[in-house]
C-alpha cells in the first residue's frame, strides 16, 4: 500500500497521505514518497494546481513519533519536514484540511498557498508541549498570516485553533461542511486551473516573494518571472482566444 497517493487529472495534482491507522503521521518513507510525487507535479507542463488532503477524517497528525523515538527524522535534505516544508512547489498548493492538522501536519498545511478547511477541523503546534518545537516552519510562516499577539499564543501554548477561527483571521480561504474539504479544495483547484499554467506558476512566485522587498526591488525581481510569460506561446494564445470569443487552450509554453 502506498502511503502517499497520487492523482493527476484536469490540470489539477492530488496528493493524498495515506497512513489512516497512523492518523497520517509522517515517516521518513512518508517524506520521500511525497517528495517523488511534488517532483512529478512540478515537472508536468500540463499540471497547473496541486492539492495535499488526508485520508481517514484527518489531514495529518504530525510527525511520526515512534519513528522519531527509534531515530527516524523525517526530513530530507534541502527539503524539510515531509519532504516539502523547506521547499514548497514552484506551483500553487491548496491544502485540505479534515480533522486534525496537528504539529508538522499544521506546518505542512503553513506550507500551502491556499487551505481549504472543514468548519470543524482543528490546527495546532503543540511541539512545546513534548519538549521540541516547531522547527517545520510553523513558527516562521504562522506571524506572517496572524497577528503577532495570536501566533504567539499558539506557539507558545501549544494549544490548538478551530478552522473556524483560522478563517475569521485569513489564514483559512475557505470553509467546507465536515467531510467535503477536498470537494471544495477541488472546486477551487478546477478555477485556477482554467487559467494559463506558466502564468499561474509566475504569479505564485511573485505574490508569494512580495513581502521580502521594497516596491522597487520587487518591480526589478519579478521580471525573471513575469517576463518569460509574455515572451511565450500561451500569452498569445490567450489573446487570441479573448479576440475569437473562445476558450483558450493552453500548452504550458
Amino acid at each position: 500500500m502506498s502511503v502517499v497517493l497520487a492523482e493527476f487529472a484536469d490540470g489539477v495534482a492530488v496528493f493524498t497521505l495515506n497512513r489512516p491507522e497512523a492518523r497520517n503521521a509522517v515517516d521518513l518513507e512518508v517524506s520521500k514518497a511525497l517528495a517523488a510525487a511534488v517532483d512529478e507535479f512540478e515537472a508536468r507542463p500540463d499540471l497547473t494546481i496541486g492539492i495535499l488532503t488526508g485520508t481517514g477524517g484527518t489531514f495529518c497528525a504530525g510527525m511520526d513519533l515512534k519513528a522519531f523515538a527509534r531515530g527516524e527524522r523525517p526530513s530530507l535534505p534541502g527539503r524539510g519536514f515531509g519532504g516539502l516544508t523547506q521547499a514548497p512547489p514552484t506551483k500553487p498548493l491548496i491544502a485540505a484540511v479534515e480533522g486534525w492538522a496537528l504539529a508538522g501536519g499544521c506546518e505542512l498545511a503553513l506550507t500551502a498557498d491556499l487551505i481549504v478547511a472543514a468548519r470543524d477541523a482543528k490546527f495546532g503546534l503543540p511541539e512545546v508541549g513534548r519538549g521540541l518545537a516547531a522547527a517545520a516552519g510553523g513558527l516562521l510562516r504562522l506571524p506572517k498570516i496572524l497577528p503577532y499577539q495570536l501566533a504567539m499564543e499558539i506557539a507558545i501554548t501549544g494549544d490548538p485553533f478551530t478552522a473556524e477561527d483560522a478563517h475569521r483571521y485569513g489564514l483559512v480561504n475557505r470553509l467546507a461542511e465536515p467531510g467535503h474539504a477536498l470537494d471544495v479544495a477541488k472546486e477551487l483547484a478546477a478555477r485556477v486551473a482554467r487559467n494559463g499554467p506558466l502564468a499561474v506558476r509566475a504569479t505564485k512566485q511573485v505574490v508569494s516573494m512580495a513581502a521580502n522587498y521594497t516596491d522597487a526591488d520587487g518591480f526589478e525581481t519579478q521580471r525573471e518571472f513575469v517576463d518569460p510569460v509574455f515572451a511565450s506561446a500561451d500569452a498569445q494564445e490567450g489573446a487570441r482566444a479573448f479576440a475569437e470569443k473562445r476558450a483558450p487552450v493552453w500548452t504550458g509554453a
